[in-house]
C-alpha cells in the first residue's frame, strides 16, 4: 500500500524564523486586508491564505487556514495534506511521513506503509537527512531534481548489544545519508533481509524517513524496540525542510526593476528563480509596496548603543558626543570633557594603560609558550599511542627506510592548506581524503581515518609496513603516514582519472566507450592484483571491499586497486579470520555475510560482480528490476542458468566479442557468484582464464607488436585502447578530473 501523507496528531514546537519579513512594521508582512496569521504561524507574501483571493503571488504559494477541529492549522494548497509550521524568507517546515514495515515471529509481514511525497513549486532542501532504523533493513529513496535519483540506506545488527546510544547514526541499527539538491519528490521504499526471523525479540520493526538533520536522536535500542516511541517522536518532531523561491516567469531576472521593491535587493538562486531580501539597516516585505522602510535605529539603543546625540539615517544612524565632549558615544561613559587640572591624571592614566598592556603581552608570551609546549608534548603522546616507536625500531631493523616515509603532521597539513573543504576529493564511513601537494612536488592523496583502537597499535603498524612493502603497478602504493594526530594518517599516491565505476556507467552517444578488449584488460589487471595481493605478499592480504568505485584508472587507463580501509592481513597459519561483516551493498559475499567467516573466495564474490558489471553496463542494484533480481548478482546467474544471457549483456560487446568469448566470460563470473566460497575459482585461475579469452580477441597484426609498442601507439595518435575514438575530456582538463573515492 503506498500511503501518500499521514495527517499529524501533534503540534511541532517550532519557532518562526521570518528575518527581514518581519519588523515592526507587521502590516507590511501581507497584502492588504490579508490574514497574516493561522494560529501561530505568520504567512509572509508572497504566501497568502485562501484560493483567488488575491493574497498571494500565484497558485503555488496560497494556503489554507483550516480551523475544522477547532485549532487553526496552516496547509499548503486547498487540501489538508501537507501541514506548515513555520515561514520564513528562504524556506518552510511541513509535516512529516515515513515508511514503516513490521513483521511477526515468524517473519511474515505484520503492517506494510512506503512513503512518497511531491511538490510542484518547490524542492526539499539538502538540510534534510534520509534516515532508516533496523537491525535487518534495508531502503531505497528514489526522486526526481531534473533527472532521476536514487540512493540506499541499510541497518544492520545481529544482537542488542551491538547498538550504540550515545545519539549518532553509525550504520549500525540506524543509518544516514545525504540527498541531492533539487529534489521536488522523492519516494521511500523499506526491505528485510531476513524478514526480523534473527532479531525479532528486539527489533520488530523497521522505519524509513526524510527529515531535518539535527532533530532526530537515535536512542538505540528504546527506538529499535518502539519502547521509546519512536514512531511518535518522528511524527512529532522531525520536520521537512522546503526550500521557495519565486519562479523565473514572474521576471526574467533580478536585473529587472520590477523583481523586487525599493531599499531591497535581488539574488538569484542556484536551483532557479530568485528571491528578495531588505538592504542592511532596512526591514518589512520586500516584495510589498512600499518596500522596505528604514529602521530608526535610535528608537533601539539595545540593538544599536549611543550613549550622545544619536541622529537616524537612512539604513544607519550618527551617533555623537555632545557638545564640548570628546570620545566615543557608542561607548558607556566614552565621551569625556577636557579639563586642564586632570592633564596630569591623564597622562598617569595612559602610562597605566600602556604598563597594563605591556604586562598583558608578556602574559599571553608565556601563555603561547606553555600553550606551544603542551601541543608539542600532545604530538609526541599521540606518536607514541599509535605505535610510531615500534615503528621506527622496525624500519630501522628491516632497513625499509625508503618505502616508508614519516610524514610530520606540520608538512600535510601545509601540503593540504590545513586541511581545507576545497582539497576534499572523497568522504566516506571510514574518512575523508584530501588532494595534497608535497613539497617536493608530489601530488598525494590524504586520507584521514575516522576510527581507530588504540589497542590495536601494533596491529596497526605492522599492517603499515606490509602494505608499504606491496609493490604492484595496479595498487595504489602507500607512501606513508602520519602519526603526530589522534587517529594516524595515511598517505597514498594520487591517482587522477576517476573510476572504473564512472567510465562504465557515463555513456557516450548512449553508449560506454570502452571496447571488448579494454575490458578484457582492466579485468585481468584487477584480478592480477587482487591474486598479488591473496598470495604474493609476506602476508596475504583479503581486499574486502572490491567494487568499480574503489579500482581507479591513471592516465594511461592503467588500473589502480584503492581503499583498503576494510582490507585485513591473513596469518599463514590461517586459512579464514571472524570479523565484523563490511562491505558494500551488491557486492557484499553472501556467505561472508552469513557466517562472518572471511576468506579470500570473498575478494572473488565481489570480483565476480565488478565483472558481470564490467561486460553489461548495469548497475549492481537497481529498482527498475524485479524484486528477486535486484541484486545484479542474482540477475546475472539467473539470465545465464534461463539461457537469455545475450538480453543483458552491452551491445557493444555483442558486436566486437565472438559468442564463445562472451559464453566464457559469463561462464566465469557465474563461477566467481558461487554462493559457496569453496566452489568459486582462486584469483590466481581467474587471470589465466581471461588471459586465455585475451589472446583469442586481439587480431594477427596486433599480436605481432609488443605490448609497450601497442600502448606507444595510443598515446601517440592521442586514443586509448577503449575505442577509435578521441578520448573523452570529463571537465576539460586533466586537472578537473581529479576523483578519489573513500568507503
Amino acid at each position: 500500500m503506498l500511503l501518500h501523507f499521514i495527517l499529524s496528531l501533534y503540534t511541532f514546537p517550532f519557532t518562526m524564523a521570518l528575518g527581514t519579513l518581519q519588523g515592526s512594521n507587521t502590516s507590511a508582512i501581507a497584502k492588504p486586508n490579508c490574514p497574516t496569521h493561522c494560529g501561530n504561524v505568520t504567512v509572509p507574501y508572497p504566501f497568502g491564505i485562501g484560493k483567488d483571493t488575491g493574497c498571494s503571488l500565484d497558485d503555488s504559494f496560497y494556503v489554507t487556514c483550516n480551523t475544522s477541529d477547532g485549532t487553526p492549522k496552516l496547509f499548503l494548497g486547498s487540501t489538508d495534506e501537507i501541514q506548515i509550521y513555520s515561514i520564513s524568507d528562504t524556506e518552510f517546515r511541513m509535516h512529516n511521513g515515513f515508511a514503516n514495515r513490521c513483521y511477526n515471529r515468524n517473519g511474515t509481514i505484520s503492517e506494510d506503509y512506503d512513503w512518497s511525497i511531491e511538490l510542484s513549486a518547490f524542492t526539499f532542501s539538502v538540510k534534510n537527512k534520509f534516515t532508516v532504523l533496523g537491525c535487518d533493513d534495508y531502503s531505497f529513496i528514489r526522486g526526481r531534481n531534473g533527472e532521476e535519483f536514487s540512493s540506499a540506506c541499510m541497518g544492520v545488527c545481529s544482537k542488542a548489544q551491538d547498538v550504540s546510544d550515545n545519539g549518532q547514526c553509525p550504520g549500525v541499527g540506524c543509518c544516514q545519508t545525504s540527498i541531492p539538491k533539487g529534489l521536488n519528490y522523492y519516494n521511500i521504499t523499506l526491505n528485510s533481509f531476513q524478514n526480523h526471523t534473527d532479531v525479532w525479540s528486539f527489533n520488530r520493526c523497521g522505519f524509513a524517513f526524510l527529515g531535518e538533520e539535527g532533530t532526530f536522536v537515535f536512542q538505540g535500542t528504546n527506538d529499535l524496540s518502539l519502547e521509546g516511541g519512536v514512531w511518535e517522536r518522528i511524527d512529532a518532531t522531525v520536520p521537512i525542510v522546503v526550500d521557495w523561491v519565486i519562479a523565473r516567469e514572474h521576471t526574467r531576472n533580478c536585473s529587472e526593476s520590477s523583481a523586487c521593491k525599493e531599499n531591497s535587493s535581488c539574488y538569484e538562486v542556484e536551483s532557479g528563480g530568485y528571491r528578495c531580501r531588505c538592504n542592511n539597516g532596512f526591514e518589512g516585505n520586500p516584495y510589498l509596496d512600499p518596500g522596505c522602510q528604514d529602521i530608526n535605529e535610535c528608537d533601539d539603543p539595545g540593538t544599536h548603543p549611543c550613549y550622545g546625540d544619536c541622529k537616524n539615517t537612512p539604513g544607519s544612524y550618527n551617533c555623537t558626543c555632545p557638545s564640548g565632549s570628546f570620545g566615543d558615544a557608542k561607548i558607556e561613559n566614552g565621551c569625556q570633557h577636557p579639563n586642564n587640572s586632570k592633564f596630569s591624571s591623564t597622562i598617569l592614566i595612559i602610562a597605566l594603560v600602556f604598563g597594563l598592556l605591556a604586562i598583558l603581552s608578556s602574559i599571553l608570551g608565556i601563555f603561547y609558550g606553555i600553550r606551544r609546549r603542551k601541543l608539542m608534548k600532545l604530538r609526541e603522546k599521540f606518536f607514541e599511542q599509535n605505535g610510531g616507536l615500534l615503528l621506527k625500531e622496525k624500519i630501522k631493523s628491516q632497513g625499509s627506510q625508503e618505502a616508508m616515509t614519516l610524514f610530520s603532521l606540520a608538512q600535510l597539513r601545509k601540503a593540504s592548506n590545513n586541511y581545507s573543504q576545497q582539497n576534499i576529493i572523497g568522504r566516506g564511513a571510514f574518512g575523508v581524503v584530501y588532494k595534497g601537494v608535497l613539497s617536493d612536488k608530489r601530488v598525494v592523496a590524504i586520507k584521514k581515518s575516522i576510527i581507530m583502537d588504540g589497542s590495536q597499535a601494533e596491529q596497526f603498524i605492522n599492517e603499515v609496513l606490509i602494505l608499504t612493502q606491496v609493490i604492484h603497478r595496479n595498487v595504489v602504493k602507500l607512501l606513508g603516514c602520519c602519526l603526530e594526530e589522534e587517529i594516524p594518517v595515511l598517505v597514498y599516491e594520487f591517482i587522477s582519472n576517476n573510476t572504473l565505476g564512472h567510465h562504465i556507467h557515463s555513456k557516450v552517444g548512449g553508449m560506454s566507450w570502452l571496447s571488448w578488449e579494454s575490458r578484457l584488460r582492466v579485468a585481468i589487471e584487477t584480478a592480477g592484483a587482487l591474486a598479488y595481493l591473496h598470495s604474493e605478499t609476506l602476508m596475504p592480504i583479503i581486499h574486502r571491499d572490491v567494487k568499480s568505485t574503489n579500482i581507479l584508472l591513471d592516465d594511461n587507463y592503467t588500473v589502480k586497486i584503492s581503499d583498503f580501509g576494510a582490507s585485513r592481513l591473513i596469518p599463514l597459519d590461517r586459512e579464514q579470520v571472524t570479523t565484523l561483516v563490511q562491505g558494500t551493498l551488491g557486492y557484499l559475499d553472501p556467505e561472508y555475510f552469513n557466517t562472518n567467516k572471511l576468506t579470500e573466495k570473498s575478494d572473488v564474490y565481489s570480483f565476480g560482480v565488478v565483472l558481470a558489471e564490467l561486460i553489461t553496463g548495469k548497475k549492481v542494484i537497481s529498482a527498475d528490476r524485479s524484486n528477486d533480481e535486484k541484486s545484479l548478482a542474482t540477475y546475472f546467474v539467473n539470465s545465464v542458468t534461463e539461457n537469455r544471457l545475450h538480453g543483458i549483456i552491452e551491445p557493444r560487446i555483442l558486436d566486437e566479442a565472438t559468442p564463445e568469448q562472451i559464453q566464457g566470460v559469463a561462464d566465469l563470473v557465474k563461477r566467481c557468484l558461487n554462493l559457496q566460497g569453496c566452489d568459486r575459482p582462486t584469483m590466481k585461475e581467474v587471470v589465466l582464464e581471461l588471459g586465455n579469452l585475451r589472446k583469442s580477441t586481439t587480431h594477427p597484426w596486433i599480436q605481432q607488436q609488443t605490448c609497450e609498442e601497442t600502448r606507444s601507439l595510443d598515446l601517440e595518435v592521442g586514443q586509448s585502447d577503449l575505442y577509435d575514438v578521441s578520448l573523452v575530456s570529463y571537465g576539460g582538463s586533466k586537472s578537473s578530473n581529479t576523483f578519489i573515492h573513500v568507503v
